[in-house]
């Protein structure tokens, strides 16, 4: 069995900051405890000066396979989130052909064995007639079922009523949605239509996809979830006028939980003159005041998740014109990176972070064993250095894509080491080549 010393750590876990050293045995956690010796022969990382976190798990990406590759695929994408401290990621169903059969959901996991750098599980997608597929679902199968309640990249649009009742009554397991009000977002494309062409500015992007349509459609799913008792998770959270829809409760007692994107914590409209299609992305960037909004929410523990929304697109797909150019933006690569700064800003805490970003996703998808540094759990970890900083460019981004919308700044902090199931994926800038990643469990049912 491998062995592997992690000394001198700053451990972030469960509230609290403890210098400690961290034995890992094959895959798992074996001892956590303050001046282990090092035995014989046994790699020793010295994490002196450095945090210790439990590996990110991020609960909505778009890694774009099948059908989609020439933007980014399993391989690419999570060697890219394990560069950035992810350990774990759950993919979402808008590819092609579309995870909206059992088929194509046991297909999809097929691609993905042995080609992952990080841990990995799969949304189911609802569509308008799949319920009798949605029936039949497993718990464990999925890590959730994606519902867009607003249409956005793809066809994957729910907006026939019946159809989201029935999914809320049956869904065996947690419903995650994408929550804009389509028929809205349609007229408010006329009136810019109207105004300008074509050629739409991108800072219309906010007004068109508006906090209006965010609201009505978020009230409809914590409507339907809660007539019919379901888990929900809401995504991508951007405004200020939904959060007092979401308890401040710890996420235990709560059957109806948030999430923001890193985007929407570090951009607000004011960068569309600058970023253009870059930071196009559903639901949109909106004001300064929605993102101050959505930290609070954070801190006060109305937002249960931290995710990134990872969707990346090709240059030449973002320079199409403001109708015809895609929504969505690569970030897992840089988004641990990108709370440090709010770390370092005083806007968040560290010990907030990790809650977010590694114990929550755990909690709330039911994963056995991982999102926590105990002993016994899978050893999956990051080793943050935070006082080395780091600057984005463009030859050192790992998305198939080739960009960020980060290229040029300099963040505080750098991933030091990530660490998948025992074995280290990412250190000191680069990829070792260990493709760790498993196939997830999830066990948390309706």
């Amino acid at each position: 069995m491998s062995k592997l010393l992690i000394t001198n750590a700053r451990l972030v876990n469960e509230g609290r900051i403890l210098e400690t050293d961290v034995l890992i045995e094959g895959d798992r956690i074996a001892r956590i405890e303050s001046g282990l010796t090092q035995p014989a022969n046994i790699p020793v990382i010295d994490a002196a000066g450095k945090y210790l976190l439990p590996g990110m798990i991020d609960d909505q990406v778009h890694f774009r396979e099948p059908g989609m590759t020439h933007k980014g695929d399993l391989a690419t994408e999570s060697a890219a989130a394990v560069a950035g401290g992810i350990t774990s990621f759950m993919d979402m169903p808008n590819v092609n052909p579309q995870t909206t059969t059992r088929k194509a959901l046991r297909e999809k996991y097929s691609m993905a064995e042995g080609r992952c750098s990080a841990n990995y599980g799969f949304y189911f997608g609802a569509t308008n007639s799949n319920i009798e597929e949605i029936k039949a679902l497993e718990v464990g199968e999925a890590c959730g079922i994606k519902a867009f309640m607003g249409a956005s990249t793809g066809d994957m649009l729910v907006d026939d009523p019946v159809a989201l009742d029935r999914l809320f009554e049956h869904a065996p397991v947690i419903v995650v949605t994408h929550c804009e009000d389509s028929p809205m977002i349609r007229v408010n494309e006329e009136a810019a239509r109207e105004r300008y062409g074509d050629d739409v500015p991108y800072t219309e992007h906010p007004a068109i996809r508006s906090a209006a349509a965010c609201l009505a459609s978020s009230q409809r799913a914590i409507e339907l979830a809660t007539r019919h008792d379901a888990l929900l998770h809401v995504l991508h959270l951007t405004t200020a006028i939904e959060m007092p829809q979401f308890s401040p409760a710890h996420r235990s007692a709560k059957r109806i939980t948030a999430e923001v994107c890193v985007h929407h914590l570090w951009f607000d409209e004011s960068r569309y003159e600058e970023l253009g299609s870059r930071i196009k992305c559903n639901p949109a960037i909106k004001r300064a005041e929605d993102r101050e909004a959505l930290l609070a929410a954070l801190n006060e523990g109305r937002i249960d998740i931290i995710a990134t929304d990872h969707a990346p697109h090709t240059l030449e797909e973002k320079a199409a014109g403001y109708f015809k150019a895609p929504a969505g933006l690569p970030l897992v690569q840089h988004v641990v990176q990108a709370l440090f700064d709010l770390v370092a800003a005083g806007r968040i805490s560290v010990e907030l972070l990790v809650d977010r970003c590694c114990h929550a996703p755990a909690d709330i998808f039911g994963m056995p064993e991982r999102g926590y540094a105990r002993e016994g759990y899978f050893a999956d970890f990051v080793i943050v250095d935070p006082d080395k900083p780091y600057l984005v460019t463009r030859d050192n981004l790992l998305a198939k894509c080739g960009w960020s919308p980060f290229e040029g700044h300099r963040f505080s902090a750098t991933i030091d080491t990530t660490i998948v199931n025992g074995e280290v994926a990412w250190s000191d800038g680069s990829l070792t080549g260990k493709i760790a990643g498993r196939r997830l469990e999830f066990a948390r049912a309706r």
